[in-house]
């Protein structure tokens, strides 16, 4: 399958926008999950004992922003979004001072007024839709301050047949059908087979330690998705 990509997918995530927070509504764990990474996280302490800075890069309807403050309560924090669609629908949420939404691709947050230094990145569901994830990853480091962090949360299985057949037979047997049922039939297909080519886990965790993070560690997540999503976290020197 030819997986969709930069305005293409966008395009896809604009779509699914209207029904996206019902569709993962029903996915156990998914909000409890993305808490978890925002959690391991844990961002430098700020000097001044100030708020800190982070960043919700790929932040779709707001769940991931949602989870850093619930993780990070003050914190200040810039979310974003390459889909307009998901954008507006985080946007329309009830957010404290200090959260501010913008619109562009992870790849061009300068050219939108996105500079850091940051605290904190969590990236949530995001570097197996970008074209150049070891670019993206050289360019949040750049962005973090010294000894901030960087938490990707991400589907990315663990290398086990048994976690690759979990992952088939749910996107075959709920997945694929339920994004036939809402009229996003190629968004959820590219969600199957994005992550069954992408990066295990291990095979991610290198990625981050070439681009220059230091300590990268991986976490997996409970129930059904052990072995599938987990998170991967690494500082920056």
């Amino acid at each position: 399958m030819t997986l969709l990509r930069d305005r293409e997918l966008a395009a896809a995530f604009d779509r699914a926008a209207v029904g996206y927070d019902r569709l993962v509504a029903v996915n156990p764990g998914y909000h409890a999950h993305l808490r978890r990474s925002a959690r391991r996280l844990g961002p430098r302490q700020v000097p001044g004992g100030g708020r800190p800075r982070l960043l919700d890069l790929g932040c779709g309807t707001g769940a991931s922003t949602a989870a850093l403050l619930a993780a990070h309560p003050g914190a200040r924090i810039t979310a974003v979004d390459a889909s307009a669609g998901m954008l507006a629908r985080a946007a329309a949420k009830r957010w404290p001072p200090g959260v501010a939404f913008v619109h562009a691709p992870a790849e061009h947050l300068e050219r939108a007024g996105v500079t850091g230094p940051f605290d904190g990145v969590l990236a949530a569901y995001l570097f197996r839709n970008v074209t150049d994830p070891d670019g993206l990853l050289t360019a949040v480091r750049r962005l973090l301050a010294p000894g901030g962090r960087l938490a990707v949360h991400e589907y990315t299985l663990s290398g086990r047949p048994l976690h690759r057949a979990v992952w088939t037979a749910v996107c075959r047997g709920l997945v694929c059908p339920a994004g036939a049922l809402t009229g996003d039939r190629l968004l959820y297909r590219h969600l199957w087979h994005s992550v069954a080519g992408f990066d295990t886990a291990a095979a991610f965790a290198d990625r981050m330690a070439r681009a220059g993070f230091r300590g990268v560690r991986a976490g997996t997540m409970p129930g059904w998705q052990r072995g599938i999503v987990h998170t991967l976290v690494g500082t920056a020197p």
